[in-house]
């Protein structure tokens, strides 16, 4: 049976206050709201870039939960398998603007009011596998794991593998505050039970103790494939007994939050596409570098049309690529002296 998605996508999408102003939590006087979700933004993206998309998950049966659902689904995510938990509250967090570090310390605050939300309750019994089987790829992450019990068995039971199951995509993810109470090194068996595996070798080493890319793959030999981001280095995928590294372009920063997300939906729409491995990683970098420029977690991603012929560039052509606020809103692309890809800058808040 044809599935009827290209990419379903399960865990926590939460609202998310922004500092309508730099500052401290405690001194800002008011708040922007928008929505943040590590697998929510990715099937976000996928659906912006022309994929048919399905987010999973459970929400509160109040307004934060309607506010999430609604611009999801204004995004042309299927929101159908979503459902309300009328005893548990939708989840909220609040940031300032500065970016995290691989510790969860960084330049940025963030305090999360999650525990005990609607997500948390997610287990094997609420997630029918017909919904979660409904796409050819299943894309999770750690932060699910890390929610609770229950969602700990649902996760092992999603990474199990098992015949007829669609390709399993996952993002370890690491977030060390939600991993107080638990050993991060669960994540390392839910990745062994997966198709393609990401994971950055800076929350491979805190997570972990792994000192490098070759290790990781090491410690996770199962993935048929194994993305190491590096970040402004680039990125490295192991296959089978082979490796690829492909650098990133140059990147005019303006915010963090939300790259990893951006990566792992470039990577996975090349891959739906049946593109070669170099290229799925320099999507990966242009989804990633498109939410780089904009301040929120999620981006306007190139067209399809714009990626491809970036991806398609001679390695000389793509060491020269620069990318600025404002790259993917059709903007002329790079000539032969490695002009910048566009400069006005375009946001958009959800």
């Amino acid at each position: 049976m044809t599935p009827e998605f290209d990419v379903v996508c399960l865990g926590e999408s939460m609202v998310t206050f922004v500092p309508s102003v730099p500052g401290r939590l405690a001194d800002v006087p008011a708040f922007d709201r928008t929505i943040g979700g590590a697998e929510s933004n990715v099937a976000c993206t996928l659906a912006r870039a022309g994929h048919r998309t399905r987010w999973i998950s459970r929400v509160g049966a109040d307004g934060f939960g309607d506010h999430l659902v609604g611009e999801i689904a204004a995004c042309g995510v299927d929101v159908g398998a979503v459902r309300r938990d009328p005893h548990r509250p939708t989840g909220v967090y609040f940031r300032t603007a500065g970016d995290r570090d691989a510790t969860g310390a960084g330049r940025a605050e963030v305090v999360y009011y999650r525990r005990g939300s609607a997500a948390s309750a997610l287990s094997p019994a609420l997630v029918p596998r017909h919904e979660a089987w409904s796409g050819r790829v299943l894309h999770l992450t750690g932060i699910t794991a890390a929610l609770s019990a229950t969602c700990r068995d649902l996760m092992r039971r999603l990474t199990h593998r098992e015949p007829g199951r669609p390709l399993v995509s996952f993002d370890v993810n690491h977030r060390p505050a939600l991993w107080r109470d638990g050993d991060p090194k669960l994540l390392t068996g839910l990745a062994r039970g997966c198709d393609v595996v990401f994971v950055g070798e800076d929350e491979a080493a805190t997570a972990w103790g792994l000192p490098d890319a070759d290790a990781v793959r090491a410690a996770l030999p199962e993935p048929d494939l194994l993305v190491v981001k590096q970040g402004e280095a680039g990125a490295t995928v192991f296959h089978g007994t082979g490796r690829l590294h492909v650098p990133a372009p140059a990147v005019e920063v303006v915010a963090h939050v939300g790259a990893g997300d951006a990566f792992a939906a470039g990577f996975l729409s090349a891959t739906l596409r049946g593109r070669p491995l170099a290229e799925r990683l320099r999507h990966g970098h242009l989804l990633a570098a498109a939410a780089l420029t904009v301040p929120g977690d999620q981006a306007v991603p190139p067209t399809r049309a714009h990626a491809d012929a970036l991806a398609a560039l001679d390695d000389a052509a793509w060491g020269r690529l620069r990318l600025g606020p404002g790259w993917t809103g059709g903007a002329e692309q790079p000539g032969e002296h490695g002009e910048r890809a566009g400069h006005t800058r375009r946001e958009v808040r959800t």
